[in-house]
């Protein structure tokens, strides 16, 4: 599929784009990402991957707009991740290690 990425046209391909994010490591995703096989990457990252450009040459919506054209799943920075419930009242010591997907403090 034939897409325009800061001025520039690219024909992109899903399977070209699982063959380009093979073997590359996620960074964090602190905005927008894009779901490829099974890992979240950012949005900015996989612009930069396939397309060889500079970060600042392109914008995220013209990623997402070309990811989602080719069926990956696009998610923005407003979705959050659930937040794990708490079958007990904690305290906010406890609260902040749930989320942050550590061990409980209890018994420390």
């Amino acid at each position: 599929m034939r897409c325009i990425i800061a001025r520039f046209p690219f024909d992109l391909t899903k399977s070209g784009v699982l063959a380009s994010m093979k073997g590359v490591k996620p960074e964090a995703v602190t905005g927008e990402s894009v779901i490829i096989g099974r890992r979240h990457y950012p949005v900015k990252q996989v612009g930069e991957v396939i397309t060889r450009q500079d970060r600042r040459d392109f914008s995220g919506g013209e990623v997402i707009r070309a990811m989602t054209r080719l069926g990956f799943t696009c998610r923005s920075a407003y979705e959050a991740a659930p937040v794990p419930q708490v079958s007990h009242a904690s305290t906010p010591l406890e609260t902040a290690s749930a989320l942050l997907g550590g061990p409980s403090p209890v018994g420390l």
